[in-house]
Formats: C-alpha cells, sequence, structure tokens
C-alpha cells in the first residue's frame, strides 16, 4: 500500500501503532492461555473487561518504546520519505518492537515461578551473575518454542512494514510545513495523555497499581499488564533486600503484625465510615494545640473541635508519609509506604488484607466516595483492590455545576451527596470519603468568599471551609437512622506546609488528627499516646470485637499503656517514635535522637546521651523492618493458618 501526500507518514505511524496494538493483545492471549491454570476464577466476561484495559497499559508501552521512531516519522520536514531515512526508521522500529515483544514472550516461562510480571528490580536481581549467557543459552533450549514464537513474530513485523510505503512527494514548499506543524503538535499532545494515562489535572501518571481497575484480585493484573510497561514504571522502584536480623521465634515477640481477637465478646455489627481529610494538618486545630500562644490560638476547624470534645483522640497523632497517596494504604489496608508508595512500588500486586475486605467477610455493604473525576490518583484501582464495592466520584455525582474547575466536585455538596448515598446502603456497611477543597490553589466557592478566616497560610481558608461542610454533612448524616450505630473515623492524608514553629521540624511535618467519634456509645476521652494512620484498622476491628485473626502493621490505639511505636517514611529514611523519643534512622543506624516531650522544637540532639533508649529503639525498628521487608518480598500481607 502506497501512501501519498504531505500527511502520509503521519497515517503510516498511526496504522503500525495499531497493529502493534494487535501484537500485543495477541501476546495477552497467550500469556493467559499458558497460565491459565493460575487464574481459575477469569471467565469469558473478565478477560473481556481485562483485554480492554490492557489497551490503556499497551499503548503507554508501545509509547515508550517507540518513541524515536514516532519523533522520526512526525517532525515536520521534506526528508521524511527519503528511501535511506525510511530504512533506518525502519530498523529502529523492528528493533525496539522485538525487544518488547522479547520481554513479554519472557514473562510466557518466567511468570510461574514468580507470579508476577518481571520489573526494573530484573536489572539488579541479575547483576552480579557471571554466568548470564550460559543462563540465557539454557532458557532458549528449554523453551525453544518461545524463541520460534518470537522469531515468527519479528519476521512478521518485518514484513509488515514494508506492507506500508511512502511516496516521495514531488515537491515541499513552506506551505507543506504549515501544514504539517498542526499534526506534529497534535501527535505531541496524543502523546503526553497516551504516556500519562490521560490529560485530566488531577490524574496521576498510570502505573500498575491502576490495573486495579479491571481485576478483582491482585494477582489478576498481571493479565492487565504486560512486561515492558511493569519493567519501565519500576526502573527507579525501590526493592527492598530481605533482612535477618532476629530469628523467627524472637522477631514474633518483639513485633507481630498478626492480630487475635482480644475478647469474649460478640463481634458488633456497627457501621464505620472513614472521613480521611486533604491537607487537614493537625497545626489548623485549636483543639488539638491548647498549649500554643498561652492558650489562645484557635485554629481553623470550629467543627471539627466541637466534635473533637464529644469524641476520642490522642496527644500524639501521626501520618505514615507525606503524600494522599501514601495515605490510603496505611488507613484502610494497615500497610505504610516505605521508601516510595505502596501502591507505585514493584510489591502493588501483593495479596492484602482491608478494613473493607475483612468487614465484607461479616456481611457490611462497603463504598468509598472521592469527588474528583474517577481515576483520579489512581484512587478507584487501589479501591477494587482493597475490597469496596462502589465506587463514587464525579462520574456518578454527575453535576458539572459543582466543579471547582480543577480537582473535582467541592466538598459541601459532594458530602451531601455522600451521606445520601450512605443511607442507600444496607447496614451494616463500611465507607469511606476523601476530601479534596483544600487543595491548591486553596479557593472556596464564589458564595463562601470572605466568610472562613484566611489565616497566614493560603490552605487555611479552604480547611474552614470544608470543616463547615462536615458540619453540614453531620447535621444531615443525624437524621438517618444509621448515625447512632456508626463509629466515626476522622483523619488527614497528610500534613502540609507549617506556620507555628511547633510545626516547623521533623517530626511536626508529619503531625495529623486521628479522631474516633461513636455518637450512641459515649466514646469520649484523649489518651497520652502515640498513634498512627496504620493504627486506625486494628483500633477499629478491635473496637468492634472482630473475632478472627487478620494482618495489620499498625497496633489498637485504645489498647493500655504506651509501647506502641509510630513511624514516618521520610524521603527514603525513617522517623521512629517510641514512649517520648523520636530517632530519625537511616535503615542502617540511628542518626539523631530527641525527647519530643521536652524539646518539641527539637533543637537538642540526645544521640550520645541515652545508649539504652537508642538500643530499644533500634531493636523494635529493625523488627519492623525485618517484618516489612521479608512479608512485601514473599508476598505474606494476609493471615494464613
Amino acid at each position: 500500500m502506497k501512501l501519498r501526500g504531505i500527511l502520509a507518514p503521519y497515517f503510516a505511524v498511526a496504522i503500525r501503532f495499531a497493529f502493534l496494538l494487535i501484537v500485543y493483545a495477541l501476546l495477552r492471549w497467550g500469556f493467559y492461555l499458558l497460565n491459565a491454570s493460575l487464574f481459575p476464577n477469569v471467565n469469558a466476561g473478565k478477560l473481556f473487561v481485562m483485554f480492554g484495559g490492557g489497551v490503556r497499559f499497551d499503548t503507554v508501552a508501545l509509547l515508550y518504546l517507540n518513541i524515536l521512531y514516532i519523533v522520526m516519522q512526525t517532525v515536520p520536514g521534506p526528508f521524511i520519505a527519503n528511501p535511506i531515512y525510511q530504512r533506518i526508521s525502519k530498523w529502529i522500529f523492528v528493533v525496539v518492537n522485538s525487544l518488547g515483544i522479547a520481554l513479554n514472550l519472557i514473562d510466557y516461562a518466567y511468570y510461574p515461578f514468580t507470579l508476577k510480571r518481571t520489573t526494573g528490580t530484573v536489572l539488579s536481581q541479575f547483576s552480579n551473575e557471571s554466568n548470564l549467557f550460559k543462563l540465557a543459552f539454557d532458557f532458549c533450549l528449554d523453551y525453544w518454542y518461545l524463541l520460534l514464537v518470537f522469531a515468527l513474530l519479528v519476521y512478521g513485523l518485518s514484513k509488515s512494514y514494508q506492507l506500508i510505503q511512502l511516496e516521495r512527494p514531488k515537491r515541499y514548499s513552506w506551505k507543506s510545513f504549515l501544514v504539517q506543524v498542526p499534526f506534529f503538535l497534535l501527535t505531541a499532545f496524543l502523546f503526553i495523555g497516551g504516556v500519562r494515562g490521560g490529560w485530566a489535572h488531577s490524574t496521576r501518571p498510570i502505573t500498575l497499581s491502576n490495573a486495579g481497575d479491571y481485576v478483582d484480585t491482585p494477582e489478576e493484573m498481571n493479565i492487565v499488564l504486560n512486561t515492558p510497561f511493569s519493567i519501565l514504571k519500576t526502573l527507579k522502584a525501590v526493592s527492598l533486600k530481605p533482612v535477618n536480623y532476629y530469628p523467627e521465634q524472637e522477631l514474633s515477640k518483639l513485633y507481630d503484625p498478626i492480630h487475635f481477637p482480644q475478647t469474649d465478646k460478640p463481634f458488633n455489627k456497627k457501621n464505620v465510615v472513614v472521613l480521611i481529610l486533604e491537607s487537614f494538618a493537625k497545626e489548623h486545630f485549636g483543639e488539638l494545640n491548647k498549649d500554643i500562644q498561652g492558650g489562645k490560638y484557635k485554629g481553623y476547624t470550629p467543627f471539627l473541635d466541637s466534635l473533637i470534645r464529644n469524641g476520642y483522640t490522642f496527644t500524639d497523632t501521626y501520618a505514615n508519609g507525606r503524600k494522599s497517596i501514601d495515605a490510603l494504604p496505611s488507613v484502610i489496608t494497615g500497610i505504610p509506604s516505605i521508601g516510595e508508595p505502596f501502591v507505585l512500588s514493584v510489591y502493588s500486586g501483593n495479596e492484602t488484607t482491608s478494613l473493607a475486605k475483612l468487614l465484607r467477610k461479616k456481611g457490611y455493604e462497603t463504598a468509598f466516595f472521592h469527588g474528583a473525576p474517577n481515576g483520579s490518583m489512581g484512587f478507584s484501582a487501589y479501591m477494587k483492590l482493597a475490597g469496596i464495592q462502589h465506587y463514587f466520584g464525579k462520574n456518578e455525582y454527575n453535576n458539572d455545576r459543582d466543579f471547582d474547575g480543577i480537582w473535582g466536585i467541592w466538598d459541601e455538596p459532594f458530602l451531601q451527596f455522600t451521606a445520601n448515598k450512605i443511607n442507600t446502603l444496607k447496614q451494616p456497611f463500611f465507607a469511606s470519603f476523601f476530601s479534596l477543597s483544600s487543595h491548591h490553589p486553596f479557593k472556596v466557592p464564589e458564595k463562601y468568599q470572605g466568610k472562613f478566616p484566611k489565616g497566614p497560610l493560603p490552605v487555611q481558608e479552604p480547611i474552614g471551609y470544608t470543616d463547615n461542610a462536615l458540619r453540614e454533612f453531620f447535621a444531615t448524616a443525624s437524621k438517618m437512622p444509621w448515625f447512632n450505630n456508626t463509629l466515626f473515623v476522622i483523619c488527614a492524608d497528610h500534613a502540609t506546609v507549617s506556620y507555628l514553629p511547633e510545626y516547623q521540624t521533623t517530626a511536626g511535618g508529619f503531625q495529623i488528627p486521628i479522631i474516633f467519634y461513636a455518637p450512641g456509645d459515649g466514646l469520649v476521652g484523649k489518651a497520652d499516646k502515640l498513634v498512627q494512620q496504620i493504627d486506625i484498622m486494628p483500633t477499629v476491628l478491635n473496637y468492634l470485637h472482630y473475632d478472627e485473626p487478620y494482618f495489620a502493621f499498625g497496633s489498637d490505639a485504645f489498647k493500655p499503656g504506651r509501647d506502641n511505636f509510630v513511624l514516618n517514611n521520610n524521603a527514603g529514611s525513617y522517623n521512629f517514635y517510641y514512649k517520648d523519643y523520636m530517632m530519625s534512622y537511616d535503615g542502617l543506624k540511628p542518626l539523631s535522637l530527641y525527647n519530643m516531650k521536652q524539646d518539641r522544637l527539637m533543637k537538642q540532639d540526645l544521640i550520645k546521651q541515652h545508649p539504652a533508649v537508642l538500643d530499644t529503639m533500634e531493636t523494635k525498628m529493625k523488627a519492623f523492618i525485618q517484618q516489612y521487608n521479608n512479608r512485601m518480598i514473599e508476598n505474606k500481607l494476609t493471615y494464613k493458618k
């Protein structure tokens, strides 16, 4: 087929790209057929959804692999149809796509041993092997039929390229150039959206965990994904190393993430509603800062302050990470992000438990609410993997009159939508809401201009707005039949930029509110205790008298005593808190030690003055690292008898 005209190269690229998508669909089909026994719950309907979702991941992989070829074929100029230029383009096309085909075929054989698509860590995994050529030779011998399939596909790739020929234009003028420029810019626009997975402002670049949108279980993500995508997206991923500081029997005594029933009382089927608030740092709460400014500090959350007085909280409450994407696994699944966000890591496909999964076993209906466009932040994919049955986002709200213009639906109307949707759930239920209005560029709806204090930080006005939206939410919810049979948990996703010196410290940068409110139970008080986001899951389950063992890295915040610990992921190192102290730890050794009760501004490093304290904290830190690293690597994030 000969293509003529100055736009012929663009049509040729589109046709060849469509052909590559067909090849990748066939490779996915072969991957599934060869490993079908490992996916016993996949039927034709599910497979159709997975193949449809797989196109997104194939598109990303193919765009990355073919970036040079695409540029060569779409840049405006008279040289594109030159025979030598086309021959060079052809071999670039064939070589890079042969590599992509080879990587996919390798996982036909490799997957049954790893139960994961190959990731970027394969480079370090084989970096110390001295007999790579022999290993490769043996692989080719054992899987000769894959070598044959590879040869046939590469031959077909080469032949298909020759089916489309560009006819050199007889004349190329400045008018031709002006016609090509908009198409080149359109190609660039499509490329950017393709590799990101969309053009929306709130869309994070697509990653492994986004495959969760199309599956029911983590292992099924491997059908949706392709190997080049998995490798490209994890080239810079943190690869955890197995550690063995302590024998297993001693380790379980030092720190054990398996939780067993703590009472003989029957399970209490109380509803659970978790409200996660964007950037609601502890600094913004008057009720949590009575020691600031001589007791005169009012804060920016009058409604939540009143709720705290009628609920239960703790003196020292922390986020486990610094990003929204860190918060959901911590709160819903009891898994903190260490080194990098869990949902972006090579371990995101591990089998996990969650509040939703465990409560569904008890007959709970489950739902998640986030006013952003569906797919934003990868939340919908993660929620599906976490066992959430119903996802309600901007799409389900279906009224753009309440769109803030950037992130999604304003918190006030979306919280009313949330309350009314919760009212349709069958009790008992688990529901979670994630706010968005207290986000940059820190605006409030026009009708609320000037109503809330602006404060020294731009975020504080929208925090006042969301606080008022929560007031309206609770006013609506309090009239509903499920209200008095519900445990509410309120926390922030992370802290944010600070103004008060008490929060301009390493520890202060992670401090958030964590509040438990049970209107029908009289749960009121404040404990002098360290509590973190990963403690929410075991605290809720133990409060409900959950009667089966389960896995979670946190601890029950209501359990008496102060022998628990808290940790933050701080740019690759750890902040580790135990009793009155905070230790910074680089993964190998302590770096500093502060007494947070006596030195809140962290001015006096005590690392040389308290060796006994350091020894205790380092022992606990190492026990956590051993449990975390080894369980991540071995995919042991659930309780199994």
